[in-house]
């Protein structure tokens, strides 16, 4: 005999064994649901997410919920209740929830949208409509920005979610571009030559990436002739860029002194012809 003290043909003693059966593994899949668990430490190592503390114990708040759920629901139908009336009105209540607390589910569901896909992650430079800064920290109803004048700026996740999102981390390369005028009287070689020695220097570079170069004579402006440039360096930290840039604007400043060759500015020449003692003109040329 299992129990020498218990009628073992009463119903209830079945019922209480079924249900202390049901307690037991509810009460091991609720342990084993915790977010410190060894379950998901493996999923946080394989997916190797630094918003992972985020995540994990959402997840983890709601398979527990559900465990205890299903196993309260299951342990009333051993008793013989009925769940039913109970699982309905949990329904409606769900329902009436949803409709008075809608931002706050919208926010959930941006955080949930913006923690799976990964448009971003902690300490990441982003850019969208409504900010741009360093990602600080994500939560199921907000992420916090901190912009470069070093304000934080809180914003709501059903509006992130839906706003097209920069992310300036993600850049390969960062690229430069400016237009370099030089001035009208330049001799047609002597430009020639300095356009080839700036590519030269770029392609040499090691800080710049060498599949997109380009140096080019592009127009003749009102008062230059301009040269065109188009590359990117190697690295993204805004730091080092600006530094490499710095060398590349000294660099292109030492060729143009050794070819002679002036950088223009917007200039205006004034033609002045006299015709006798009191008539005079003014030509003017831009």
């Amino acid at each position: 005999d299992y129990f020498p003290f218990m009628e073992q043909s009463n119903p209830l003693f079945s019922k209480i064994i079924r249900a202390s059966i049901i307690m037991l593994i509810a009460w091991g899949l609720y342990n084993l649901s915790s977010g410190s668990s060894l379950l998901f430490m493996k999923i946080n190592d394989r997916f190797n997410m630094e918003i992972d503390q985020i995540l994990i114990p959402f997840f983890s708040k709601a398979i527990r919920f559900i465990i205890v759920a299903i196993s309260i629901s299951i342990i009333a139908q051993v008793f013989e209740y009925d769940v039913n009336g109970f699982i309905a009105g949990l329904g409606l209540g769900g329902l009436a929830f949803a409709l008075a607390a809608k931002d706050a589910i919208g926010n959930l569901f941006g955080g949930i949208i913006i923690i799976t896909e990964k448009p971003f992650t902690i300490g990441e430079w982003i850019k969208t409509p409504s900010v741009e800064g360093t990602v600080e920290d994500i939560s199921f109803r907000s992420t916090r920005v901190r912009t470069f004048a070093q304000a934080v700026v809180t914003v709501p996740n059903a509006i992130l979610a839906n706003e097209s999102i920069t992310n300036w981390s993600k850049m390969g390369k960062r690229q430069i571009t400016f237009k370099l005028g030089v001035t009208y009287d330049t001799p047609r070689m002597k430009l020639q030559r300095t356009i080839h020695r700036i590519e030269e220097m770029l392609m040499s570079n090691e800080d710049i990436h060498p599949d997109t170069i380009f140096v080019k004579f592009d127009e003749y402006n009102d008062s230059s002739l301009d040269i065109f440039l188009y590359f990117f360096t190697k690295t993204t930290v805004w730091e080092e860029y600006l530094t490499v840039k710095e060398e590349i604007n000294f660099a292109i400043m030492e060729i143009l002194e050794e070819e002679g060759v002036s950088v223009a500015f917007p200039s205006r020449t004034l033609y002045v012809e006299t015709q006798g003692e009191s008539a005079g003109r003014v030509a003017e040329s831009i």
